[in-house]
């Protein structure tokens, strides 16, 4: 009979594609975790793993199995929030994924407040790209995600939190005022420093500067860092200008070489708010969630943010 155990097995292996290593994440021995996905495939009738020396591969089946076992996972751990929260607001384990472009700047705000008012959650975070969050949201790794919206994905249930408009981080020995708001096309795309492919960041520079390829020459020397640090070091040293999300501020802009001017209207930006997957049951979590995110950095972003609840579109 096919097992929850053997559908966690295989997608840790999917994930993983290594025995060892998805055995490792398993919390169990390399041989039985074998058995398991052998099993499952005379259960099933069908090969799910194509075996080679010192690494596996999902047959095209597999790839459908997997997807179609993450999905019964999820619904699974839907499942079990749901009779272990049930008039409980934010106490137990809470896995919260969250951007790099905002993990550094949100998370020392919100994490102090929610040990104080709810002493009873555990949270435990994931940082990282926007595509692996979704992932792994999808997957049931996650219960929560904070990120730009909108996802694109029709299977998730969203919450806007705020709305973080862009400054242009350039060298104090640029010539422009900071009292003189620059029009999104006075942006000079051969000094525009970016995060590397993947970040969100990234593609919403693109877009804001009407160029959608990643690959146009954008970025002095080809940069592409992994943090808003890195790159804003880039422009103290003069090496170019980048896009900075107001709430990363605070934290980035410590240095006397770099000063920051302010978009003329339409100001650009992007819009954060949570994720959740249309079934969780955990609803009343991310409401109170969102309210004490909004709360927290009402202060930092100088304006209120009530939140409102959307559906992602298709």
């Amino acid at each position: 009979m096919l097992t929850l155990r053997q559908l966690r097995y295989l997608a840790a292996l999917a994930s993983h594609r290594h025995f060892g290593r998805a055995a490792e994440a398993c919390a169990v021995t390399q041989p039985a975790l074998s058995m398991q996905i052998r099993e499952l495939e005379q259960e099933l009738g069908v090969e799910l793993i194509e075996r080679r020396s010192g690494d596996v591969s999902l047959t095209d089946i597999g790839v459908e199995v997997v997807r179609r076992a993450e999905h019964v996972l999820a619904a699974t751990r839907d499942l079990v929030d749901f009779a272990q929260h049930r008039g409980r607001v934010l106490t137990g384990r809470l896995q919260l994924g969250i951007i790099p472009s905002l993990a550094p700047y949100v998370l020392p705000k919100i994490l102090p407040v929610l040990q104080r008012r709810y002493p009873e959650l555990r949270v435990e975070l994931r940082e990282t790209q926007t595509k692996g969050l979704m992932e792994e949201l999808a997957a049931g790794s996650l219960d929560v995600v904070m990120l730009a919206l909108p996802t694109g994905d029709a299977e998730v249930e969203t919450l806007k939190l705020f709305d973080d408009p862009f400054l242009l981080a350039v060298p104090a020995t640029d010539e422009r005022p900071v009292r003189v708001p620059v029009r999104q096309d006075g942006i000079d795309q051969k000094k525009l420093i970016l995060l590397e492919e993947g970040h969100c960041l990234r593609d919403q520079a693109l877009a804001l500067c009407g160029n959608a390829r990643a690959d146009a020459n954008l970025g002095t020397m080809g940069l592409g860092a992994t943090s808003l640090a890195t790159v804003m070091q880039m422009v103290a040293s003069g090496y170019g200008v980048t896009l900075l999300p107001r709430v990363a501020v605070d934290v980035e802009v410590r240095d006397d070489r770099v000063k920051l001017l302010r978009f003329a209207d339409p100001v650009p930006g992007r819009t954060i708010g949570l994720a959740w997957r249309r079934t969780s049951p955990r609803k009343a979590d991310f409401a109170a969630l969102g309210q004490i995110i909004t709360e927290a950095l009402d202060k930092a972003l100088g304006k209120s943010a009530a939140p409102q609840r959307t559906r992602a579109a298709s």
